[in-house]
């Protein structure tokens, strides 16, 4: 699949632009704070219907207008369909070749994108958050009925938290509540659980062996979730349930003394070992921005399996955080398969096939212009 054309409107720097890019490397050339990241992340919200940089709908919006739109055009190897989602105070909108979709779980993943920005050389050093983040946008856009999921639990989450904040006001009452909220969070929570397992299984397998190749054969990677539950992959739902409820049991009184719910989904984590030994604690840099490398790399070949196409890639600003070798390896990989933006302050100094044959934008100021 390929994006043919993107119009922004009012979205964070830019009052109007219009592209045309071709199924190649697409280079987005500009100074610093001029709209570089800005173009790359309309994009991705085109695609994800959220940004990767702020989960506050409103900052997509330009200062004083009332509301962002973005419009695209994507190929897809048996059709051809155009995108149109629109963010204002009263919420989100989204439309596929003009057809209002009443829910966004119907939109995600007509586009596919796979974002590798600098922040994501922290997904393995960086905190448990940044990795559920990883997760769960990647998950939705090859199983979009995964955000809705989401949304259930978090909406479950947070009334579960405000009954136990003000637990001690009605003893009886709040308890029997306490029950049903419980319930219905398990019952949401072991879903995306057995999800978030087959997905990182999934995951493994590419990553494995294209962190094999970048290492040059010398590294082993292996990725490990890590439930905040204690339940394993080859559980059945029903199994999972069982232990959910024995841990919410165990978990009651300290729940209800600290006004929070302990266990779930929200504080799960995952582990990424090179060679048998934690990366985050004992990989050197080259190490951890290699395993960031292959698990990025690995998306693109996972959508493409799912989905049967190639996803579009989104580089912000990454090349410049490789060294020569791994700039390489990752332009090979890409080259003349993947639709792939790259924003840069320069070409300079990296010297590969791709980028000599890529298509060029300068970005000033919000505006853009084909070089």
């Amino acid at each position: 699949m390929f994006l043919s054309e993107l119009t922004v409107t009012n979205f964070r720097n830019y009052k109007k632009a219009t592209m045309k890019f071709e199924n190649q490397v697409n280079v987005i050339l500009g100074e610093n704070a001029q709209g570089k990241t800005n173009l790359l992340e309309s994009i991705y919200v085109l695609a994800i219907a959220k940004s990767h940089r702020t989960s506050r709908d409103k900052e997509l919006i330009k200062w004083d207008e009332e509301y962002a739109k973005i419009e695209g055009r994507v190929h897809k190897r048996t059709q051809s369909v155009s995108l149109e989602f629109i963010i204002s105070s009263k919420g989100k909108k989204a439309k596929i070749n003009s057809l209002e979709q009443k829910k966004l779980s119907s939109y995600i993943g007509t586009l596919n994108a796979v974002m590798f920005a600098p922040e994501d050389l922290n997904l393995v050093k960086g905190s448990p958050q940044v990795r559920r983040r990883f997760i769960d946008m990647e998950i939705g856009q090859v199983a979009p009925v995964y955000m809705h999921e989401l949304n259930q639990y978090q909406h479950i989450l947070q009334q579960r938290n405000h009954l136990l904040k003000q637990f001690h006001h009605d003893w009886d009452k709040n308890n029997i509540m306490l029950d049903i909220l419980t319930s219905q969070l398990i019952d949401v929570a072991v879903k995306i659980t057995e999800r978030r397992f087959q997905f990182l299984k999934m995951l493994q397998k590419w990553a494995e062996q294209i962190h094999h190749g970048i290492s040059r054969g010398l590294e082993s990677l292996k990725i490990q979730y890590n439930p905040s539950v204690d339940v394993s992959e080859d559980m059945d739902l029903s199994k999972m349930v069982e232990v959910y409820y024995e841990k919410f049991a165990k978990l009651k009184e300290k729940e209800i003394e600290r006004g929070l719910t302990l266990a779930g989904p929200h504080r799960d984590d995952m582990q990424f070992f090179v060679n048998g030994k934690d990366v985050q604690v004992y990989g050197s840099q080259g190490q951890q921005r290699t395993t960031a490398l292959s698990v990025k790399l690995a998306e693109i070949e996972l959508i493409k399996s799912e989905v049967g196409e190639y996803p579009i890639l989104l580089l912000d600003d990454v090349l410049s955080e490789l060294d020569d070798y791994r700039q390489s390896h990752l332009l090979n990989t890409i080259q003349d398969k993947v639709q792939t933006f790259v924003t840069t302050t320069s070409v300079d100094g990296i010297d590969h096939e791709t980028l000599k044959k890529a298509a060029k934008f300068f970005i000033t100021a919000g505006e853009a212009k084909e070089i």
